[in-house]
């Protein structure tokens, strides 16, 4: 299995707090844009995740007051207008592969979410499994202020399904910024912070998460994904398999016993 404690990225910042993998973009100064190299270096690392049984959950932190501000207008944006259409399609093929890395990695992942999440920091958000914000928290999928489609990275397929069809159809023909008090009552963020409550909450998840059973957690996030293209006689059936394993594990019959004898159970993750 893949071991994650030593991973020393070049272009994000990374900590381990326990069995939580905490993620925050690095460049305060220009709010958090994302890069090529960034771009590459998360799909990878999500992409190793999967195989890494010492991270357990996975929070992405905002940095100096902002989550992430898309695409580097210079670093991305600009070089992207000089290449012809098969560097092109690398490029949205790799941004595309880091999203499915996301939903692939098996584990539970939290956007705590403050000032702008915008473009691609706003997909990173809609990939996560989990969202919290401040009330200064601006989201938007601006793909069509920049001449582009809203259709980036899964957004047409993702986001109908967390706020809706004609929500998702505002913004993403748009471009608008959907603020936080609209994208709680939306059902964007599930809850709305203090500035100064927002990561000490997002760890307080995490921590529950990790504190689970979490290979049954996996099973979870496999379940949410993979339903979305089932029927609902699919999905029972699928569930009902899954379901089966889980009772399987260690972790059920710890939870049996400790109920038995009144104790709170101690899972293990096996």
């Amino acid at each position: 299995m893949t071991k994650m404690a030593d991973l020393k990225p070049e272009h994000f910042l990374w900590e381990m707090v326990g069995e939580t993998a905490v993620i925050r973009l690095n460049n305060p100064e220009r709010k958090n844009p994302l890069t090529f190299e960034s771009y590459a270096e998360l799909r990878d690392t999500f992409r190793d995740l999967h195989y890494a049984d010492d991270v357990k959950a996975v929070v992405f932190l905002p940095n100096g007051g902002n989550f992430c501000s898309g695409g580097d207008v210079h670093d991305i944006i600009g070089p992207l207008t000089r290449m012809d259409m098969a560097d092109l399609l690398k490029f949205t093929r790799m941004t595309g592969d880091f999203v499915k890395a996301m939903i692939n990695c098996g584990k539970p992942i939290i956007s705590a979410v403050d000032g702008v999440a915008v473009g691609a920091g706003a997909i990173i958000t809609m990939a996560s499994d989990m969202r919290i914000a401040t009330p200064a928290a601006k989201t938007a999928f601006l793909f069509t202020r920049v001449g582009l489609a809203g259709c980036d990275m899964g957004a047409c397929a993702m986001l109908p399904r967390i706020i809706g069809q004609g929500r998702a159809a505002d913004l993403l023909y748009t471009g608008r910024v959907m603020n936080a008090e609209e994208g709680e009552r939306w059902g964007y963020y599930s809850r709305l912070l203090a500035a100064d409550q927002l990561e000490d909450t997002a760890m307080e998840m995490a921590g529950r998460i990790v504190a689970g059973p979490n290979f049954a957690h996996s099973i979870t996030k496999t379940q949410l994904n993979h339903e979305w293209s089932m029927s609902l006689e699919q999905a029972i059936e699928a569930e009902a398999q899954a379901q089966a394993i889980c009772m399987q594990t260690q972790d059920f019959h710890r939870a049996y016993h400790a109920f038995v004898a009144k104790e709170k159970p101690v899972f293990e993750g096996n």
